[in-house]
């Protein structure tokens, strides 16, 4: 499949819709034969995790890993001496630490879906930019690196002075310069991180963007904490997605689901930040989570198998899978979900009743 530039949504649509019934398998039944179409001479059905619509196969690069973004934060992905350059922790007389992070601009293409490259704008060369993590009254400090081609900052959701707040265009880091951002983290949360330059919906579409996690002083429950952020890319540049994912690369979690155990409490840690589009959704098939919006109590909210968010709201999600098996996720706005905003948990243990 060819780079999709010049592409409309509804003919990348029919792009995608035609390569999978082109290239996915034939179904299996219980019984392990291949299931068979309803009449003579009929098409197997296809399986439920290829889905006709979206697209399908493995993305050729592995330099955007949508599984290992899940559960990484303060560059644990990296080896020590390689972490060490872009984040290390001081505890302080207090007991709070201070967290020290680099992040750096950089211009670079990435791969969205099989075969479709996308010439983003990342931190630290990877969309979304690392998550970042800290606990209310830590000290954070962030040197920001600008090895791009044009002019950002990092805008960081929270309180923080006036000066720190990446969004004037005083606060410009222009390429090849630098700027410190120091705060205290606070309030405890779910916040996100993202370039406030103009024309701010290019800078943030292009990828410039992550998550940040305030954790209260005294924790929250032990859980599975996964890091699921929405977002979508226009690959024709008409202010339109083409491409819709969790974690940037399409469909990537109907290849390879997300793992989770029977009766263990999962969180879900979902930042929406999808230009172009009023709003997101995630629906998680066969069970219902609690909501806590923005994670800023300590006390779940609705409970609900939908959440709708609008780009830069967030949620912090808990549940529990009560049964073994593969439960679908995906937005709730069919085109976006047959686009790539599609995947799969894959609960393992003994059914749980309660």
């Amino acid at each position: 499949m060819a780079p999709t530039v010049g592409l409309t949504r509804r003919a990348w649509m029919r792009l995608v819709g035609a390569g999978a019934a082109a290239a996915a398998p034939l179904a299996r039944s219980p019984h392990g034969a291949a299931a068979q179409g309803s009449g003579p001479g009929a098409p197997p059905p296809l399986p439920h995790a290829a889905h006709a619509m979206g697209p399908v196969g493995r993305v050729t690069s592995d330099a955007i890993n949508p599984t290992a973004f899940l559960r990484t934060w303060n560059f644990a992905d990296l080896p020590p001496e390689k972490r060490a350059e872009y984040y290390r922790e001081t505890r302080r007389p207090d007991g709070s630490l201070l967290r020290e992070y680099r992040l750096v601009a950089v211009d670079r293409e990435i791969e969205i879906a099989p075969g479709v490259f996308f010439p983003a704008w990342t931190f630290n060369g990877q969309v979304p930019g690392p998550t970042l993590r800290a606990t209310e009254g830590d000290r954070v400090r962030v040197t920001f690196v600008n090895e791009a081609s044009h002019p950002h900052t990092i805008h960081f959701h929270g309180w923080h002075p006036p000066e720190m707040d990446g969004s004037l265009p005083e606060h410009q880091v222009v390429p090849g310069g630098q700027f410190v951002y120091e705060f205290d983290a606070d309030p405890f949360g779910l916040h996100l991180y993202h370039c406030h330059a103009a024309p701010l919906k290019r800078h943030i579409h292009k990828g410039l963007y992550g998550a940040f996690i305030v954790d209260p002083r005294g924790g929250r429950p032990p859980a599975d904490e996964l890091v699921m952020v929405m977002n979508g890319f226009d690959t024709n540049f008409d202010a339109d997605n083409e491409v819709y994912a969790v974690n940037t690369i399409a469909h990537h979690y109907t290849h390879e689901p997300i793992v989770v155990g029977v009766g263990a409490l999962v969180r879900l840690y979902v930042v929406n930040v999808t230009e172009f589009d009023l709003v997101n959704s995630l629906h998680l098939h066969g069970m219902f989570f609690t909501v806590n919006r923005t994670g800023t109590t300590l006390t779940g909210g609705e409970v609900t198998d939908t959440v709708m968010l609008c780009q830069g709201e967030r949620a912090i999600l808990e549940t529990r899978f009560r049964f073994p098996g593969l439960f679908m996720f995906h937005a709730h706005q069919s085109e976006f979900a047959e686009l790539g905003w599609m995947g799969l948990f894959e609960a393992v243990g003994v059914r749980r009743d309660t």
